[in-house]
């Protein structure tokens, strides 16, 4: 039996990946599609690599196959494992870029202890939601921490404030409210009868008319 030295060939073939060949037979005519893969390559351009396409006979593709594409696959060989390599260049660069290690340091940071401070303030403010959450406004506003004591959030304390305020009913601290006007027909005037009778004059002392004359 007749010994080819076809796959010794194919294996001095300096490539890396998967090399396809397909087979088209047309009469005497063969079409041969040569395709190479590598399926450690992550970049999708790789889909794009078309096949190398060889038409001849039996005898022309047994001559000329190999001189054919002994370059072609190399090339395209070499352009996947470089197109790999850039990649994981890519990932490497990014990880050491400056931005990615601080997004990695802030990520890795304890976060910053609460003071003893901010956490009576956290807990105040907690307060006065749950209270607001209940309708309870105006216990809601006593519990507002003083932006005296919070300069840092006196703006943010006095909006809060007086968003509690608006939502009072209109006795807003329990203070007596005016009373309503009275109209002259419901005001009732006792008369002052003290000392009435000693300053109604007395009839006798009432001149008459005719005396004067």
């Amino acid at each position: 039996m007749a010994i080819t030295n076809f796959f010794s060939q194919v294996a001095a073939l300096n490539f890396t990946g998967c090399l396809n060949l397909t087979i088209r037979k047309d009469g005497e005519s063969l079409t041969v599609s040569v395709l190479l893969q590598n399926d450690a390559c992550g970049d999708t351009a790789k889909s794009h690599i078309p096949p190398l396409i060889l038409k001849g006979t039996a005898q022309e593709l047994g001559e000329g196959f190999f001189p054919a594409v002994s370059e072609p696959v190399q090339q395209t060989s070499q352009l996947l494992t470089n197109m790999e390599q850039f990649l994981k260049g890519q990932e490497e660069a990014q990880k050491n870029s400056a931005m990615e290690k601080k997004k990695t340091e802030k990520a890795d940071k304890p976060a910053t202890e609460v003071s003893p401070k901010e956490k009576k303030f956290i807990e105040a403010m907690k307060q006065v939601d749950a209270l607001e959450a209940d309708g309870k406004f105006k216990e809601a506003w006593c519990k507002v921490p003083l932006a005296s004591e919070y300069p840092d959030k006196a703006e943010q304390l006095r909006k809060r404030k007086e968003n509690l305020k608006n939502q009072f009913a209109p006795d807003l601290f329990g203070a007596a409210q005016p009373a309503e006007t009275q109209t002259e027909e419901e005001v009732h005037i006792e008369p002052n009868t003290e000392d009435y009778a000693d300053s109604e004059p007395n009839a006798e002392d009432i001149p008459d008319e005719g005396e004067g004359e």
